[in-house]
C-alpha cells in the first residue's frame, strides 16, 4: 500500500526516518533495475600478438586510442591492459554499490577506497581482490560488513565475475574523519 502512494505525499505523512529510508531505497533499487544501459568502447590491434600493439577508446572518451600491448600486459610496458581495466571497473562499481547499500541502511559515507587486484592465470581470469576501507559515521564494524558483503554479490561488474571468478573481499571501517 505505502508503495502505491506518491513519494512526496508518503514522505510527507510519516515522520519516521527508517520508513523514509526505507520508502527511497526502494524507488531507487526500482529506478536502477528499470534502466537500460549500453556502453561501448573500441579495440584495434595491428600486427602478431606478442610483436604488434593496439589501441583502445571507450565512449566517453577517457580512454582514446590508449596503447596496448603484449608488453603493457605481461611485462612493464607503457601504457594500458584489459585486466587492470576490468580492475578499474570492479573497484568503482563495488564502490557505488556499497555507497548505495549503506544509504539504503540509513548510514552516508564519507568515503569509500577501494583497490581491485585482478589475476589471470593459464589464460583465464581467476580472482578479483576487493580491499576497501570506508568511513562511515555511525556505523558499527558487524554492519559495514554485512553491507559490504551485499555490495560484492549485487554490483554489477561482481554479477558479470561471479560465474568463473573467485570474488575475494577484504574490508575494513576507519574511524570518523
Amino acid at each position: 500500500l505505502w508503495m502505491r502512494q506518491s513519494p512526496r505525499r508518503s514522505i510527507k505523512n510519516h515522520n519516521n526516518p527508517a520508513y523514509i529510508r526505507l520508502y527511497l531505497a526502494e524507488i531507487t533499487n526500482q529506478n536502477l533495475n528499470k534502466q537500460i544501459m549500453k556502453r561501448s568502447a573500441t579495440a584495434n590491434w595491428k600486427g602478431s600478438g606478442k610483436e604488434g600493439s593496439g589501441t583502445m577508446t571507450t565512449q566517453s572518451g577517457l580512454l582514446n586510442t590508449d596503447q596496448y600491448s603484449y608488453r603493457t600486459r605481461f611485462e612493464d610496458g607503457i601504457g594500458t591492459n584489459p585486466e587492470e581495466l576490468i580492475a578499474a571497473a570492479h573497484a568503482g562499481c563495488f564502490s557505488m554499490k556499497l555507497s548505495f547499500v549503506l544509504g539504503a541502511a540509513g548510514f552516508t559515507p564519507t568515503s569509500i577506497d577501494t583497490k581491485c587486484s585482478i589475476t589471470l592465470e593459464a589464460g583465464a581470469i581467476t580472482e578479483s581482490h576487493l580491499v576497501v576501507t570506508a568511513v562511515v559515521p555511525g556505523i558499527d564494524d558487524a554492519k559495514f560488513q554485512e553491507c559490504a558483503a551485499e555490495a560484492k554479490e549485487n554490483c554489477p561488474i561482481s554479477k558479470s565475475l561471479n560465474a568463473n571468478v573467485n570474488i575475494v573481499l577484504e574490508a575494513t571501517l576507519l574511524g570518523e574523519a
